[in-house]
């Protein structure tokens, strides 16, 4: 019997929501490993509405479960009806709408509130010793609801100009937890918290390398689930 895995969405849409490439990998992935996925996101608003074509802010307002719809193919739920007792693993792609929507970390960093329904969930699985998969900007998630963790972004140094955002490891030091420097192709598994991180789009990569990467990571998750 495959392994049963929640899969979190905060929208859809880099700059606004959840990273449709890695959703999209993510799910892949999960589904050639045999796992039985549902799919949730926060009811909620978007922090903002961001015109892609642009990149600018609209006047619009959209809400975060029903953008991640478009994503889930419309089979999505609240994440507020989320058991972890029905899943095995809960993973979370990236995506600016993971520091907006599902925390405050687009704006406050690591000083940043993070949503009820996330914290209980990731709370949730820690607690139940499931794991947890994050890519992106989503390890630092993890970062602020668990000092002492480790996770990777990336690289702690920008590299040939290829980890812009290195300096979110250092805001993750400063939370209390280690940052793993870590190729795109590559995750990082603390065993300890069972909480498995890769940086995807957190570098400049081929599309292929961060697909691969998060192979890594899908893969890790269901080994210890």
């Amino acid at each position: 019997m495959g392994k049963r895995v929640a899969l979190v969405l905060a929208g859809c849409g880099v700059f606004d929501g959840s990273e449709i490439h890695e959703a999209s990998a993510a799910l892949v992935h999960l589904s050639r490993g045999g796992a039985e996925v549902k799919i949730f996101a926060p009811n909620i608003d978007q922090r903002d509405v961001v015109n892609h074509l642009k990149g600018s802010p609209t006047e619009e307002k959209r809400n975060v479960l029903v953008e991640s719809a478009r994503l889930a193919r419309g089979n999505i739920q609240d994440l507020a009806e989320l058991k972890a007792s029905e899943f095995d693993a809960v993973i979370f792609p990236g995506g600016f709408g993971v520091a907006k929507n599902l925390c405050s970390w687009a704006v406050d960093g690591k000083n940043c509130t993070v949503n009820e329904h996330v914290n209980s969930t990731l709370q949730a699985f820690h607690s139940a010793k499931k794991p947890i998969g994050l890519c992106c900007i989503s390890p630092v998630l993890a970062a602020k609801v668990f000092p002492g963790c480790e996770v990777t972004v990336g690289q702690d140094k920008n590299v040939d100009g290829r980890f812009p955002d290195a300096e979110t490891a250092s805001a993750i030091a400063e939370l209390g937890c280690k940052h793993i420097c870590k190729n795109v192709n590559e995750s990082h598994v603390d065993k300890a918290n069972k909480i498995v991180t890769t940086c995807a789009f957190m570098c400049k990569a081929p599309l292929h390398e961060i697909f691969d990467g998060i192979g890594t990571m899908v893969q890790e998750v269901l080994k210890l689930a």
